[in-house]
């Protein structure tokens, strides 16, 4: 049975099942570090019976005002371990902590406008597509990405989720 739990400093020598998969944003280390000293409660590791690592949250809370939210840095699961519900269990986890811990307004997220699977997974979810982030992701393919979002309870009247209409720069981007 697959258990949830904090991700801990260990981890991060075990997690190579997950992180090498061409889908899996990576990052480095001191970036993992710092989302386990500043949001504990929101980086959380799904685990095998076996103690295997079968995919994780990373998330943070930020924002101000009408603004405040949860983030979903990165959620990703093994290619071994998907189509199981994780990444949902690992998303509603992620959800419930920002409501009921961090009183946010809203979840979101960034996606690559061309990965048609995620978009497809978190609109299931709940979420929708609020704009259009031209040249988010750098590199040797850059690419836009979908800022997408879920209205959590104290967004009563989900303002939060009302898409605009034109899209945005990354240096527009309020956090």
């Amino acid at each position: 049975m697959t258990s949830t739990r904090p991700f801990q400093m260990n981890d991060l020598f075990r997690f190579n099942n997950v992180n090498l998969d061409i889908l899996t944003e990576t990052f480095n280390m001191p970036f993992y570090l710092q989302y386990m000293s500043r949001w504990p409660e929101l980086f959380t590791v799904a685990e095998a019976p076996d103690k295997s690592i079968m995919g994780y949250m990373l998330g943070k809370s930020e924002g101000s005002g009408n603004l405040w939210h949860g983030h979903v840095s990165a959620v990703t699961v093994a290619p071994l371990y998907r189509r199981l519900g994780l990444a949902k269990t690992l998303m509603e986890d992620l959800e419930s902590t920002s409501s009921n811990v961090y009183n946010a307004y809203f979840v979101d997220l960034f996606v690559r406008s061309s990965n048609s699977l995620a978009i497809s997974m978190y609109e299931k979810f709940g979420y929708v597509q609020y704009r259009r982030v031209l040249g988010y992701y750098s590199g040797d393919d850059p690419e836009d990405a979908l800022d997408m979002r879920k209205a959590l309870p104290r967004d009563k009247h989900k303002q939060s989720m009302i898409p605009l209409d034109n899209p945005v720069l990354p240096e527009d981007l309020e956090w």
